[in-house]
């Protein structure tokens, strides 16, 4: 009798399991190579403050933007082992190079020259400035990963590229080259305890700082675009199973500059659904720029077969200790949300 009741109740233990993800813009970029690494080996206070908000927060997976990347993973290993010592242990990790500082030898960006950090795949001083890391207590699938950072802009289904007085913005042979992934788009499968899962994690470009040809509104709408065309089948068989996508999209549905529609079409996607994480005041912005105020940039969407627990945003009250150590970490906001079976 004791091991049929026990028998009977492993599927609501199993439904009882949660796990909570995480994307969190840290802000870990420096300007030249190895001078990240520097820094989280001297114990440099901005890495203590994001370390602190992953102590606050303990994130079972968490997708981090903004982090340098080295061809060694020397970064992120030693980055993981400064958290290791303050007691958050994440045995599995994951980075590859992004296209951000990736060189190229024309003039991408149309200002008449080359060689320069707009003139890169994506924006960079040096290959790696601003990458993608992935950090989790439970095993990746690095086998099984897929990543989308190499397809060309064109190629994209329904891609929109700029012009300029009908003119391929800046040139036919920069259009033939460009890839649309301005840092990385990864699916990297995970084993949780709640099932397979799939994380589909990216960095987009902010759609400001270009001209009237709207390049880089053009290349923010289509990077985020990707993942609807992903999810159609339009890049290759279509992820099975239950998904994440937790990144930085850096655009907000309603406020500032950008194609707003991008972004509103996911949140809409029938395949997944959004939690509206929200700050302990019940603020949904995740991060605050001087120049537009306060902006949702940053999320965690679940797909629609997974159940959501709980979700929030990293951002104590005012005047609280915590909300210092915040706001040193990094303008944007940690922003988790807790799974588990339907």
């Amino acid at each position: 009798m004791i091991r049929i009741f026990l028998l009977l109740l492993l599927p609501f233990a199993a439904q009882a399991e949660t796990i909570r993800i995480a994307t969190f813009n840290t802000e870990l970029s420096r300007k030249g190579p190895g001078i990240l690494l520097r820094d989280i080996r001297r114990g440099d206070a901005q890495v203590r403050a994001v370390m602190r908000v992953l102590l606050e927060t303990q994130p079972d997976i968490v997708a981090l933007q903004g982090i340098d990347w080295d061809l060694n993973g020397e970064t992120l290993t030693a980055f993981g082992e400064a958290l290791r010592n303050e007691g958050l242990d994440y045995p599995y990790h994951f980075t590859a190079k992004p296209n951000s500082g990736m060189e190229t030898s024309l003039d991408l960006d149309g200002d008449g020259q080359a060689n320069g950090p707009r003139d890169s795949q994506g924006y960079g001083e040096f290959t790696g400035q601003g990458g993608l890391a992935i950090l989790s207590r439970f095993p990746i699938g690095h086998d099984d990963m897929q990543d989308f950072s190499g397809v060309l802009w064109r190629d994209l289904p329904g891609a929109d590229l700029p012009t300029v007085d009908g003119t391929p913005f800046p040139s036919e042979a920069a259009q033939r080259i460009q890839r649309l992934s301005s840092v990385a788009h990864w699916i990297v499968p995970i084993e949780s305890p709640i099932g397979h899962l799939n994380l589909m994690t990216f960095h987009a470009t902010p759609p400001v700082f270009d001209g009237p040809e709207d390049r880089n509104g053009l290349r923010n709408r289509d990077e985020i675009r990707l993942w609807n065309a992903v999810l159609d089948g339009a890049l290759g068989p279509a992820p099975l199973g239950p998904f994440v996508i937790a990144g930085d999209a850096n655009l907000d549905p309603t406020r500032g500059e950008g194609r707003k529609e991008a972004i509103q079409g996911l949140l809409a996607d029938p395949r997944l659904q959004d939690a509206k994480p929200a700050t302990p005041s019940g603020a949904l912005a995740t991060v605050e720029w001087k120049a537009v105020g306060e902006m949702r940039v940053d999320y965690v969407l679940p797909s629609a077969d997974l159940r959501v627990v709980d979700a929030g945003i990293f951002w104590p009250d005012t005047g609280a200790d915590l909300r210092a150590i915040a706001e040193q970490a990094s303008r944007h906001r940690l922003v988790w949300v807790d799974l588990g079976h339907r």
